[in-house]
């Protein structure tokens, strides 16, 4: 099996318990420091215990590399070895298919507040000398833990070492030292966190995606990665409903790059305000695959002679730029009438501009436009 899940959830735990209850010999390995060689000497041990069963646990399951998954996977065929993977990464994405087939996933979530508090109040009973806690220390303990019983369990064990009987604020805080908030800079978390962020600004919620912007920001993540979002947010859920968003992605991380960090945070984070706050549209983005999709399925038309650039004599003594209409000559700036695709295929619409921002008003302009060529061409 592989538990998959954050740090402090139980996974080591987990199989420990369920060799020690089936009176299984325990072997550890991690995927991050073993090699073929511990794998072929985890497979010695086990053959040595037979008839014993044996238990494999692999820390970091995702880790191991081709080579090292051959070297045991038939051994787990084979059920001389049971083995139970721990990862803190998604294993349809890091996991080899051919482990993965053999494999059952069980997904630990993180641990809620009133898990963190029982473990806690439970480590106390077995520490070397009488503790207690005052409800503002264990408050702090259960945030600083942030789902993750193994980091609680040693801010308890430093506290252990303090010469205090009452684990307080003051106390919890010198133990614990600088913690920080469970964020992988590139794992699951991340993903999901910046997933969270777009999904905010994108559903208008200025609040909520400030809130997940903090977060990623208080969890170690490297600001100008949410910059360069904010550019893709930018063009891809606002679009030409506010086209300065797109100037203003671009200055917010001009901003924190001669800023640096906090003050610069300052200007990403009116960003993701404002981004929150403005009308949205993903009509660039339809209009561009669509326009692709388009182009795929087509033969490669040759510009029309009239569009062509006439740089020389060659050029112009062979039609080209013969019949331009240039449309500053022209009323309102616009040659009605006028044909801009290829000559061999009819006219395609591909950008639809919403009822919001200004993309209503480029609506109004370009039903206006439409109906004068309608006009001219008749």
């Amino acid at each position: 099996m592989i538990l998959w899940g954050p740090p402090g959830t139980g996974k080591t735990t987990l199989a420990r318990l369920f060799a020690t209850n089936s009176d299984a010999h325990w072997i550890a390995i991690s995927a991050v420091l073993a090699g073929v060689k511990d794998v072929r000497a985890a497979i010695e041990e086990a053959k040595a215990e037979s008839p014993r069963q044996t238990v494999l646990f692999v820390d970091e399951v995702h880790r191991f590399n081709k080579a090292q998954q051959d070297a045991f996977l038939p051994h787990v065929e084979s059920g001389m070895l049971t083995l139970i993977g721990a990862t803190t990464e998604n294993p349809a994405f890091e996991v080899n298919s051919a482990l993965l087939s053999r494999t059952r996933v069980y997904v630990l979530h993180r641990l809620e507040s009133h898990h963190i508090e029982e473990i806690a109040r439970r480590a106390l009973t077995v520490a070397d000398k009488p503790l207690t806690f005052t409800d503002d220390g264990l408050a702090l303990l259960i945030g600083i833990a942030d789902g993750d019983a193994r980091r609680a369990l040693n801010t308890i064990e430093a506290a252990l070492r303090l010469d205090t009987n009452e684990l307080n604020v003051d106390a919890i805080e010198h133990a614990a030292g600088q913690s920080f908030r469970q964020f992988d800079k590139g794992g699951d978390a991340f993903y999901d966190q910046i997933s969270a962020l777009h999904k905010a600004i994108r559903g208008s919620d200025p609040d909520a995606s400030l809130y997940w912007f903090t977060r990623m920001v208080d969890g170690g993540c490297d600001p100008l990665y949410v910059a360069r979002r904010l550019v893709r947010i930018a063009t891809e859920d606002i679009g030409t409903a506010d086209p300065r968003c797109l100037q203003l992605a671009i200055a917010a991380r001009d901003a924190y790059h001669h800023l640096g960090s906090p003050e610069g945070e300052l200007a990403l984070a009116e960003t993701v305000l404002y981004f929150a706050s403005v009308p949205k549209s993903n009509a660039v983005e339809v209009a561009y695959e669509r326009a692709k999709e388009f182009v795929r399925s087509q033969p490669s038309h040759p510009v029309p002679l009239r569009f062509r650039n006439a740089p020389t004599a060659l050029a112009k003594s062979l039609g080209h730029g013969d019949g331009y209409r240039y449309a500053h000559d022209e009323d309102d700036a616009f040659a009605a009438g006028e044909r801009y695709f290829p000559d061999e295929m009819p006219d395609q619409q591909f950008y639809f501009p919403s009822e919001r921002g200004v993309e209503k008003q480029i609506k109004t302009r370009m039903s206006k436009l439409r109906a004068l060529n309608q006009r001219d061409r008749h």
